[in-house]
């Protein structure tokens, strides 16, 4: 179980702080207006802002001060981040060893990871080579060797066409199951969240406001209908 409680960040004279809950293997679509906190939030899960207090934790384990590579998440941005100079296979591999020092084991998952996203083909191509698509594939494959059991993702999916955003997004929830991974899923298209989210959380002027079943986006009450019209 993932648990929120106050999770707070001062931002000039606004104060940011959520409070939220996440069943283990679950989906959870993040919804609401620009500039809602939103991608604030997934900042100070992931450890790149500084809370101001508040807590989080996974099953036993809180992770509130902890830097970020300790914690137990990954996290996949719109921009993919890879490098240009690597193949595909060392782009992946990042995600266990940054100084790429793989042992057979190692080579394997990366491998294994390649094939679960569709890329097994492509693992000798830099990302020059590769479609949009496929590069955000890559950076999946990567978020996957590192086997952590919480995935955050912030729009990752969003600049790809309506087909293959829908592909991606099959993608992640094959694998939600497959490996019981909780997800965090940032989106600004109820469709997405009605395609592969269990819950909807909504947040607004930096709180959570709404917290629900993805199935109330097909019969949205008032609450729901002012963040999806």
């Amino acid at each position: 179980m993932l648990h929120v409680s106050e999770l707070s960040h001062h931002y000039q004279a606004e104060t940011l702080s959520f409070s939220f809950q996440s069943e283990p293997g679950s989906i959870t679509a993040i919804l609401g207006p620009s500039g809602a906190g939103k991608s604030t939030l997934l900042s100070l899960l992931c450890g790149l802002l500084p809370p101001s207090g508040g807590s989080v934790s996974f099953g036993e384990r809180e992770f509130t001060h902890l830097p970020a590579h300790e914690r137990p998440l990954s996290i996949l941005f719109q921009e993919h981040n890879l490098f240009g100079h690597l193949s595909a296979f060392d782009n992946i591999a990042l995600g266990i060893s940054p100084s790429l020092a793989l042992t057979v084991e190692n080579k394997a998952s990366v491998a294994h990871a390649a094939q679960q996203v569709g890329l097994e083909s492509y693992l000798d191509r830099h990302p020059g080579q590769l479609s949009g698509g496929q590069k955000q594939r890559v950076a999946l494959a990567r978020c996957l060797v590192r086997n952590r059991p919480l995935l955050l993702l912030d729009e990752p999916f969003s600049a790809l066409d309506p087909a293959l955003r829908k592909e991606m997004l099959q993608h992640v929830k094959q694998l939600a199951r497959q490996f019981n991974t909780t997800i965090l899923m940032v989106t600004h298209h109820p469709e997405d969240a009605l395609a592969i989210a269990d819950k909807v959380l909504f947040v607004e002027a930096g709180k959570v406001v709404y917290h629900t079943c993805a199935s109330e986006l097909n019969t949205p009450n008032d609450t729901v209908k002012r963040f999806i019209s």
